[in-house]
């Protein structure tokens, strides 16, 4: 029996969109505008450039460039002509870049030359000095033996390496019989792409996916009502499977218009989504936060939005979602990450203004959840903390290289273990607390370190706080908070446990505060916990 989902390639769904939608407008950023069918032409261009450039099918091709229109001609290109795209973090430096480039075996590195005051050609040529090597025929660089092209989207070059509007300029030498033929090649189960995770606890691990969560894609476009009429924004960057999935590939799907920026601001997301009445905003609670403040520094009309997405359900999150409510439009919440794809979880449009802002979706068609106890796998009751673990046609094929982590990273039936804490409510919503590992034990208690951050978060001398444990010969660990103050905030340890005193248990206080000026961070802007907690350590013991 066939399947009755119709399988098919990100690199058809340019040319669908070109058929289906030609002359509206596809794609909005700084002062250029392109039409769908105007889009597809400079897919094609910059496929039959890569296939000119030597680019094989199952080569893996690493974009490092921070979000432009580029970006988006290349995912689909890539896809097109059967190779394998990996997006790099534009916050990675010598050593992630190192890593990745080799682990991910690429052949072909795309990557900005100057991003604001970042010289990524300088990174490069940190990394990879003899690059020169690269022109040299049947020579290959020791460290990367699989990298053969470096390109440069900008004016500026390294011996070896190559421009991007010189490979445009050759894509006429691919006849477009050429590139039909790649196309028809590619196989929906095919490897579509390498997503590395942040790497909180160490090196990044490498997400492959294929072609099939376009399915995803659809459905969750189709539960929000997405078309041609809308208008997403984008300041979400564009290598995280956020703006991937939730906006490049669903505004293909259905036809809506994308407004793209550069990097997220918040008082210029405000005026395009005024001047271009803009109807789908996605963010985190940081992006939120940052739009209400702005809003609130300087009034834009914002009443084109209708929709919005924000990953709801802790603590934190919602005092920020109710907000969003109030001020912009309604939000529906949901539950994704790397591993899963982004949604795996979602709110509808029509769930009650309780359940898209305190939990975090229903789980979507074929996917399931189960909450559950991480040492014997066995389902807790419903409202019961757990570890979070997931099954269904979203998750990832494995990682990439990584035979022995991909088995450890799945339980008994196919469950994949998410490492996260959560809980199932009655009504089926699941509700996101945070990572499993960061929960604490405190004299038998679990302690979630969200709900402790939220409630210091309201403290006004507070900038930021991240709570971790520390072993504790009574109650096995107690809580310590980190905190950041606020500008020259006098503010003292008595202060952050009287403000907790009577609003939480007892058990819930951390025994310790630090007070520090800076969380070491991964890549993707989350606090390594696990440094706090050897941090931690270092200080008390």
């Amino acid at each position: 029996m066939s399947e009755w989902f119709t399988k098919r390639t990100l690199g058809q769904v340019t040319a669908s969109a070109a058929e289906n939608w030609g002359d509206r407008e596809a794609l909005v950023f700084e002062k250029k505008r392109w039409t769908w069918r105007e889009f597809e032409e400079e897919v094609c261009q910059a496929a039959r450039g890569l296939i000119a450039a030597g680019i094989c099918p199952g080569e893996k091709v690493a974009v490092w460039m921070n979000n432009k229109p580029e970006w988006l001609f290349l995912m689909f290109a890539i896809a097109k002509i059967g190779g394998v795209l990996v997006p790099l973090n534009t916050r990675y430096r010598t050593e992630d870049i190192k890593y990745v480039l080799a682990q991910s075996n690429t052949g072909t590195l795309i990557s900005d030359d100057q991003s604001g005051p970042v010289s990524y050609l300088k990174l490069i040529q940190d990394v990879i000095p003899d690059s020169g090597k690269l022109q040299e025929p049947n020579t290959r660089i020791a460290q990367f033996p699989d990298l053969k092209r470096i390109i440069f989207v900008g004016e500026q070059t390294l011996p070896g390496t190559q421009l991007w509007s010189t490979i445009l300029s050759k894509a006429n030498e691919t006849p477009i019989e050429a590139l039909h033929e790649r196309e028809r090649q590619v196989d929906p189960d095919d490897l579509l792409l390498i997503g590395y995770t942040s790497g909180t606890t160490g090196d990044p691990k490498g997400v492959m996916h294929s072609h099939i969560n376009i399915r995803n894609c659809i459905e969750r476009a189709a539960i929000l009502g997405i078309s041609f009429n809308d208008v997403h924004i984008n300041y979400l960057p564009m290598f995280h499977i956020y703006a991937l999935s939730e906006i490049m590939m669903i505004s293909a799907l259905t036809g809506a218009k994308q407004v793209l920026m550069g990097n997220f601001d918040a008082q210029s997301a405000l005026e395009l989504i005024e001047t271009e009445k803009v109807t789908l905003a996605h963010g985190f609670d940081t992006h939120w936060k940052d739009l209400l403040d702005a809003q609130k520094q300087s009034r834009r009309d914002t009443s084109s939005l209708r929709l919005g997405t924000l990953p709801a359900g802790t603590e934190a999150t919602i005092p920020i979602a109710e907000l969003v409510q109030d001020v912009f439009c309604p939000t529906v919440s949901g539950f994704g990450m790397t591993e899963t794809w982004a949604f795996a979880a979602l709110s509808f449009p029509t769930d009650t203004r309780e359940q898209r802002i305190y939990a975090s979706g229903y789980p979507m068609t074929d996917i399931q959840f189960k909450v559950a106890d991480p040492l014997t796998e066995e389902p807790v009751a419903t409202e019961e903390l757990g570890e979070l673990m997931v099954k269904g046609y979203t998750l990832m094929l494995g990682y990439y290289e990584k035979l022995g982590i991909t088995n450890e990273s799945y339980g008994q039936d196919g469950w994949f273990k998410t490492g996260d804490t959560a809980k199932l409510r009655p009504d089926g919503r699941l509700v996101f607390l945070g990572r499993y590992k960061d929960m604490l034990k405190v004299g038998g208690e679990n302690v979630s370190p969200a709900e402790v951050e939220a409630h210091l978060m309201k403290l006004e001398a507070v900038h930021a706080v991240s709570v971790v444990g520390y072993p504790d010969d009574r109650l096995h660990e107690v809580g310590v908070a980190f905190v950041i103050r606020k500008g020259n905030s006098p503010l003292l340890e008595s202060d952050i446990t009287s403000h907790l005193r009577g609003k939480v248990a007892s058990f819930k206080i951390p025994k310790h505060v630090i007070f520090v000026d800076e969380f070491p961070m991964t890549s993707s802007g989350k606090v390594q916990k696990v440094k706090l907690r050897s941090l931690a350590r270092s200080i008390l013991d």
